[in-house]
């Protein structure tokens, strides 16, 4: 991997060969960040060379990414979601910028996470494994099954009880072997971790594996891509564990590093009310985080403990970043405009940037002339009780249509 000079710790500092299973710092047991060779990346591909590509997948960045190359087992067709431009959606919310939606939910697995499980699925063949596990609140557990079963992998998942059906009918389709845990994520992370070391599977828990983030930065590198590296004054985003944020944000600093791109945006960093401690380190600018209760019926971002909060919290910090917390009832309003104005059926997570980002709008906190995308990371099909609860329900009539005119108020 010539692109790549080697895994650097979070923490203190120390570096690592960037092998197929590093993991954490062996010095502190911090996390570890990947770095490139930037002058190498410009010497191999253009910005202007890169547009010409007819890869339509997150593969078509490959010099951006920690791989030595994707051998030929069948996969998933991950990446490449669509951008679109929210005109309606800006009216309705009072917005005289630009707005873009960037439609991760349509994914094969139908979230942004298929990004990081698809690299994952490729670190494990380079690692020579046959099985991988990890521990989700739902999305990245039902992508890693997925991507996973198109590779021939097998995969041992660890979710909370409370996950959505939908999540667990996706697992179980995919053939994996799932644990449903009695307790919160971080009874259920630690149960994972527990396992992972005793079979010696291989780990797809974003927290601990680098190369999962840089799976989920070809978000980033997608949308500079598909705005012609004109890069938008924010991205809102929802956060949970903090690996997403994270991850947008290394994918733009590697773009700005490489030179495709001559100014970095700034993260807006979206959480649930009711289960912020990101949101309430970095609003206290400090590193100090305190766990909370996982209050919020958005089950993707219900991370009181969050495993990569260091990569989040410096990723608002140096984007200058703004942080925003919503209510539930906010995530459902969100749900209903994303798919009353542009036709996007978001899940409860899946909304909760834009929710945060009308709510920015609606306070004053972003200038109303600014471009900004907000990614949607997962499609409503994952919640359909939620989603039934934005909504409401149909209206049920007799085959009669007097009363068809009477109900429409004919």
């Amino acid at each position: 991997m010539k692109q790549v000079i080697h895994a650097r710790c979070t923490m203190c500092g120390h570096t690592v060969e960037a092998a197929p299973e590093t993991t954490v710092c062996p010095v502190c047991g911090g996390i570890l960040d990947i770095e490139y060779d930037y002058e190498y990346i410009r010497s191999t591909l253009s910005k202007y060379e890169l547009l010409d590509r007819t890869e339509r997948s997150m593969w078509r960045y490959m010099e951006f990414l920690p791989v030595e190359g994707i051998g030929r087992t069948p996969r998933l067709r991950v990446g490449c979601s669509p951008l679109y431009k929210a005109e309606k959606l800006s009216q309705e919310i009072g917005f005289k910028g630009t707005l873009y939606i960037k439609d991760d939910g349509l994914n094969p697995t139908a979230s942004l996470k298929d990004r990081a499980s698809a690299m994952a699925v490729v670190k494990a063949e380079e690692a020579g494994k046959t099985t991988i596990a990890c521990s989700s609140t739902g999305n990245a557990a039902s992508s890693l099954a997925g991507n996973a079963a198109a590779a021939g992998m097998k995969t041992f998942i660890f979710v909370p009880a409370r996950a959505p059906k939908g999540k667990v009918a996706q697992l179980m389709m995919f053939g994996a072997k799932v644990i449903l845990v009695d307790g919160s994520y971080e009874d259920t992370f630690r149960l994972s971790a527990e396992a992972i070391d005793h079979y010696h599977w291989y780990n797809r828990n974003a927290a601990i594996n680098p190369y999962l983030m840089e799976g989920k930065k070809t978000v980033s590198l997608e949308i500079a891509e598909q705005l012609l590296f004109k890069v938008p004054d924010y991205v809102a985003l929802s956060v949970g564990d903090g690996c997403t944020i994270a991850g947008v944000w290394k994918g733009f600093k590697d773009l700005y590093g490489a030179g495709y791109i001559d100014r970095l945006p700034r993260l807006i960093s979206v959480q649930a009310s009711g289960c912020c401690p990101i949101n309430t380190a970095a609003s206290a600018h400090t590193m100090e985080w305190v766990p909370q209760e996982e209050n919020t019926l958005a089950d993707s971002i219900a991370v009181g403990v969050p495993r990569n909060p260091v990569k989040a919290l410096r990723a608002i910090e140096e984007s200058d970043g703004i942080t925003v917390n919503v209510s539930d009832e906010e995530i459902l309003d969100a749900m209903r405009l994303l798919g009353r104005t542009q036709g996007v059926f978001a899940e409860p997570a899946g909304a909760t940037g834009t929710a945060g980002l009308k709510k920015a709008v609606e306070t004053g906190i972003i200038e109303k002339d600014a471009s900004v995308v907000s990614i949607v990371t997962g499609n409503g099909l994952k919640d359909v009780a939620n989603a039934i609860k934005a909504a409401g329900e149909p209206l049920m009539l007799p085959p009669d249509m007097a009363k068809l005119r009477a109900a429409l108020g004919d």
